[in-house]
């Protein structure tokens, strides 16, 4: 990028964003970011298990009934 860091270009963004919206509203952000985090490592925690258990099943089995 212009020979520019990304992670310079990420941290001036986000001064430039505290200084703009003000320190209120981090805790918001933080809060929301910290449970999308939380529900994708859920969901990939999930995948993870069904994918295990479809390869424990054997080949000639068919698809777990409900």
């Amino acid at each position: 990028m212009f020979g520019i860091d990304v992670v310079i270009v990420l941290v001036v963004v986000l001064v430039v964003v505290l200084i703009w919206r003000g320190p209120k509203i981090l805790p918001k952000w933080g809060e929301t970011l910290g449970r999308g985090v939380k529900a994708t490592k859920e969901e990939i925690t999930e995948l993870q298990d069904d994918l295990q258990k479809r390869d424990e099943a054997k080949p000639g089995d068919g698809p777990p009934s409900a």
